[in-house]
């Protein structure tokens, strides 16, 4: 690395770290690297593998071993693949295909543990029985026959835990990976890094493990946040290269621990919180709206924050803004879901996809829809997870072409259950196990709503009735493809200018109380929602690169008004009028 601009303050602090990185590895030190929002922990990593691929590459490759690095996303994989060429030294891939690529050669112990984990007993016992089938991950569904038992999602990570318990598993890992790097550390699963602790860190033996992320990001609920452990060498990157000094300074007072230098102390910038107490009308009331204002208001004090910051400069161009909130009785009417959003009572379920159908209707069937317009069949197929284009046939191509056309119209003129039945009875597709079990079952009910009937099928009643465009609209919202956003989606992303809307409605938040806790103390059985909330406004308020506004429609008592005011500065507090 060059020797960095004394002009540049980040470029300082990220030669500062990486200097401490280097010397941890050249020791065979095991390390954590904090590198908080906008520090550059990709460029931390790749800078780390390329150092390893220079000094070490070729005798790992003639040893037959390889660094592996543990990604989060397939993108990122595929961008860590590029950025080091694809070198053969370096197994870059989702923690899913790493753990994969070595319990694939413990068939016999695969088939051992299968009968201990959820559901595989009843599978086992229908199938008649393991009968020494080969154990295989392919497409993330439950199946067993005589030949193959094919394995979930969830089932790998159990699998692999387990494993790692048996010492001669531990030894072909360690041989095969001498060193283990985890990108994105605080979102990986938490039973999984227990484990790496328990047998590795513990022990004092294994592979070098080098965890890259930032606990202050950890947003998703599964993620295993902070990690902590006396052999790991906890290394601070000090950087920002992303934002503005005025940004910068509150994040470094919402998180003093860890102070960050900007790349350039004198480029402009702003970062202004804006209040709505002074708002006179009746507040809403129940456990997840308690304090904030109704939803016109809400609405209307989004449109008078927009109009405010247009006369400062504010450019709200989807190429120049990002609206990100929290209030989705706004948002969804505004973006064109809001039958979804009146099906699911927790925001979660359709936002972060935990609900199975629309999980399955974003995830796959949208882009397979999508790659089929576009005409790239390999892909279309690819997103169904179909593997090889399964046609044999003319036959079969006009029957896919047929099936296909049939979806696309649904999708302009029919509503979700007429798209579900039709992909149910296409016969050339196999729904996910959970949205099939549920699409079953509900066949099997009357078709008007029964007076008692539980939970999951008044919702599913619901959705089935909403038009398909609105899962077309959501799925838009959820890519980004418009100027709106939810906090959740948006980690890792940066944008010129960002208005953060704050509000109620969401079970697990609640930023005023949390705000408060700043100031007065975290009650002892409220750490976890005390951090859960922190880490999402952090990531929030450190997404923009010159400016920043935060409109808060919920109110805010004097201990969140204190806290932020020591945050941002009193001259940044604004109070909006009564509307």
């Amino acid at each position: 690395m060059a020797e960095p601009d004394p002009a540049n303050p980040a470029e300082i602090a990220s030669k500062v770290a990486l200097d401490k990185l280097h010397a941890c590895i050249d020791a065979g030190g095991c390390f954590v690297l904090e590198a908080g929002a906008g520090a550059g922990k990709t460029y931390s990593l790749i800078d780390a593998l390329q150092r390893l691929l220079a000094e070490r590459g070729a005798k790992l490759i003639r040893d037959h071993q390889q660094i592996a690095c543990i990604t989060y996303t397939n993108v990122a994989k595929d961008e860590i693949e590029a950025r080091t060429d694809r070198h053969l030294a370096i197994h870059s891939d989702t923690i899913h295909g790493f753990c994969w690529s070595i319990l694939k050669d413990f068939q016999p112990h695969l088939r051992s543990l299968l009968p201990s984990i959820e559901k595989w007993p009843e599978a086992i016992g229908e199938a008649g029985g393991l009968k020494g089938q080969w154990v295989e991950y392919d497409l993330g569904f439950l199946r067993v026959d005589d030949a193959v038992a094919s394995l979930r999602h969830d089932d790998v990570l159990a699998l692999m835990v387990a494993c790692l318990a048996e010492p001669k598993f531990r030894r072909v890992l360690t041989s095969r990976y001498p060193i283990l790097f985890i990108d994105e550390y605080q979102d990986t699963d938490a039973g999984f890094v227990e484990a790496l602790k328990s047998h590795f860190l513990d022990t004092g033996e294994g592979p070098l493990i080098g965890l890259f992320g930032d606990e202050w990001q950890k947003i998703y609920g599964d993620g295993c946040g902070k990690v902590a452990h006396p052999r790991l060498t906890v290394i601070g990157k000090q950087a920002n290269f992303r934002s503005t000094q005025a940004i910068v300074d509150p994040l470094n007072r919402m998180r003093p621990d860890l102070i960050q230098m900007v790349r350039d102390p004198k480029a402009p910038g702003e970062a202004i919180v804006f209040h709505t107490n002074a708002w006179k009308g009746q507040r809403q009331g129940g456990s997840h709206w308690k304090g904030d204002v109704s939803p016109d208001a809400a609405h209307a004090y989004l449109e008078h924050t927009k109009a405010e910051l247009g006369k400062s400069g504010w450019n709200f161009d989807p190429a120049h803004a990002k609206i990100l909130m929290l209030t989705h009785n706004i948002l969804a009417k505004e973006q064109g879901y809001a039958s979804i959003a009146a099906a699911f009572r927790n925001n979660d379920a359709f936002i972060k996809k935990e609900d199975p159908h629309i999980a399955y209707l974003v995830d796959i069937i949208e882009p397979a829809c999508a790659a089929f317009v576009a005409k790239r069949y390999g892909a279309m197929f690819e997103a169904l997870g179909t593997g090889a284009p399964p046609i044999a046939s003319h036959g079969a191509k006009l029957a896919w072409a047929k099936t296909i056309a049939r979806l696309l119209d649904l999708r302009e003129i029919g509503d979700v259950g007429q798209v579900l039945d039709h992909l149910r009875a296409c016969g050339h597709l196999r729904l996910p196990e959970k949205v099939e079990d549920r699409e079953r079952d509900f066949a099997k009910l009357p078709p008007e709503p029964q007076e008692g009937e539980v939970s999951w099928v008044s919702r599913l009643r619901k959705l089935r009735a909403v038009p398909y465009g609105e899962i077309i609209a959501l799925d838009r919202y959820i890519d980004g493809l418009t100027p709106f956003a939810t906090k959740h989606g948006v980690k890792g992303a940066e944008f010129e200018n960002v208005l953060v809307v704050v509000g109620r409605g969401w079970n697990q938040y609640n930023f005023e109380q949390m705000l408060c806790w700043f100031e007065n103390g975290i009650p002892a059985d409220k750490q976890d929602a005390f951090v859960r909330n922190r880490n999402l406004f952090y990531v929030a308020c450190s997404r923009p690169r010159r400016r920043l506004a935060v409109l808060f429609t919920q109110e805010l008592s004097q201990p969140a008004l204190t806290t932020l005011t020591k945050w941002f500065g009193a001259d940044a507090i604004r109070p909006l009028p009564d509307i």
